[in-house]
């Protein structure tokens, strides 16, 4: 709400345009789902009068680990070992999955052919009765068996020679993919652990950092930035980025290090079928860098509505009987529903975008077998490829199918990392911010300050010298115009006079959390500059209007 416009008579005016925003509402609240310059635009009309800042840049994935220390980084590549552990693991898994249910497949064929012979063979021994002399077997069948003639007697086949030899081939697998699952569950442990460990150092560290950051801000720097949203800052977005650069990353770099040795396995296994599988490829790939972008950008206004959100929030029930003085509820609701509102169109246009990309992965991985047995039942059936079999067709289509399962499992994880990119802009630049001497008192945060001018007590008279002040947020406004003021040593001096006359202001400016934009202040005749900042306050006792002990 701007200075210059009366809190009743925006009130007012809500109430009044309050009727007719409803009766439109019905009818265009849909197109706003799939529009975002129409929403911002219309919900933007109540604007507060905010103060432009500098664009942020965007954080990269690797940037979200600025802030590891030597342990952080030995803790990571030990995670990162153990990760390599867990890739060998499940392609090893994929392999031999796709051996089982070739040897099971083959084998049952194999059997079954047998058997075939098994009964043909006992049909004719046991079911022929011949001249004496004439022994039927399969190499004279064609030729002697019309001058025999059968009963109905059938005697079974015996047991398959090729059992024993299956079961064989089969345990042998099934006890190297036990192993595999014991290693896969050490490494799974002890990546979790370390990796973990180590995101919650950085993440600390980050708040740490940013609390000083914003703990050291000068008063100018306050004025003209909304504060209430900072905690929002401490700790919602701390726990995006903790999200994001925790063990969900990890999930993200593993899965994608398999499906890139999936398919070069498949190559290595047969490279015509999965040079025709692969042509998906570019298709999912490009998809999801779509996706992703728009997932990020959603998720950056919606982190930026809620800290306005709450801004408002933190403001009214701090002010609660100022605002219920002046009748403001309605307005203040309606600034709260305007936030809002913003953040459900973001959030419908995102879980949109994330819906359709989901379903466009599974549509993907039915695609892949559907494409896997057509076209190796074509190759197997060719003459031109004799070796391929129904062993190397189950592992390269299983290996690519189970590929885009892997991509399926990582989408979740790759929201979480774009909400964790969103959320570390703005920390990170709250965090770079502490190096500027503008906008910070650095000494407030510094111990032992050893300085030639130290002072142990302050004794002296106070004097305003022709002191010109204009608040950095109303700099149309100038609050002390050349004023002139000497208070005596051991005297009581009182400053008297109406609300906004400028006596808080003489207190700020004596404690030094502004600057005069022109005259001096001085202290037995020395300017209080030329003293640090911190020496300074620890000489001077103030008791505000609202005091806060702490």
């Amino acid at each position: 709400m701007s200075d210059k416009e009366p809190l009743l008579k925006k009130h007012n005016k809500l109430l009044n345009d309050n009727d007719g925003d409803n009766e439109n509402k019905n009818g265009s609240d849909w197109r706003q789902y799939f529009n975002r310059q129409k929403t911002d635009a219309k919900n933007k009309k109540l604007d507060d009068e905010t103060i432009q800042t500098t664009k942020d840049i965007p954080v990269g994935v690797l940037q979200l680990f600025r802030f590891a220390d030597r342990i952080d980084i030995l803790l990571i590549t030990t995670a990162l070992c153990f990760m390599l552990g867990d890739i060998v693991c499940a392609l090893t898994t994929l392999i031999l999955f796709g051996r089982i249910t070739g040897l099971f497949a083959t084998t049952s064929f194999s059997i079954d052919c047998h058997n075939q012979y098994q009964n043909l063979t006992s049909t004719i021994i046991n079911n022929s009765v011949c001249p004496f002399g004439i022994d039927l077997n399969p190499l004279n069948y064609d030729r002697l068996h019309k001058l025999c003639h059968y009963d109905n007697k059938i005697v079974s086949s015996t047991l398959s020679p090729l059992t024993p030899l299956f079961r064989e081939n089969v345990m042998h697998i099934v006890y190297l993919l036990f192993g595999v699952s014991v290693l896969a569950f050490l490494c799974t442990y002890l990546n979790y652990i370390c990796w973990t460990t180590a995101t919650k150092r950085q993440t600390s560290r980050m708040s740490i950092l940013l609390f000083q950051s914003l703990i050291q801000r000068n008063m100018t720097y306050l004025d003209i930035n909304q504060t209430t949203q900072y905690n929002s800052k401490l700790f919602t977005n701390i726990e995006k980025i903790k999200n994001g650069m925790g063990f969900e990353f990890v999930l993200v770099v593993e899965l994608s290090i398999i499906m890139i040795f999936s398919i070069i396995i498949c190559f290595i296994i047969n490279w015509q079928l999965s040079l025709i599988m692969s042509c998906i490829l570019p298709v999912v790939v490009g998809s999801s860098l779509m996706f992703a972008k728009v997932i990020t950008k959603e998720t950056e206004e919606q982190l930026s509505t809620y800290s306005k959100a709450e801004q408002i929030a933190q403001e009214v029930f701090s002010s609660l009987r100022t605002v219920l003085s002046f009748n403001g509820s309605k307005y203040q609701q309606k600034q709260y529903e305007k936030e809002l509102k913003l953040n459900e169109w973001s959030t419908v246009r995102k879980d949109i975008a994330f819906g359709t990309f989901f379903g466009w992965l599974f549509f993907m991985n039915f695609l892949v077998y559907s494409i896997g047995f057509t076209f190796g039942s074509i190759l197997m059936s060719d003459e031109t490829h004799p070796t391929l079999t129904i062993t190397e067709i189950l592992i390269v289509v299983n290996m690519f199918a189970q590929a885009l399962v892997y991509f399926n499992l990582v989408s979740p994880f790759f929201l979480s990392i774009s909400e964790a990119q969103g959320a570390a802009v703005s920390v990170f630049r709250l965090i770079d911010e502490a190096h500027d001497e503008n906008i910070n008192e650095r000494e407030i945060l510094q111990e032992n300050i050893s300085d030639e001018r130290f002072i142990s007590n302050i004794n002296g008279d106070i004097e305003f010298d022709n002191v010109t002040f204009s608040y950095p947020s109303r700099e149309n406004l100038t609050a002390l115009n050349n004023l002139k003021l000497i208070a005596r040593a051991n005297q009581t001096t009182a400053l008297v006079g109406s609300s906004g006359c400028g006596k808080s202001t003489c207190i700020s400016l004596l404690l030094r959390y502004y600057e005069p934009s022109s005259g001096r202040i001085m202290i037995d005749g020395q300017l209080i500059a030329h003293y640090k900042i911190k020496q300074f306050r620890q000489n001077i006792g103030v008791v505000s209007q609202e005091p806060v002990n702490f």
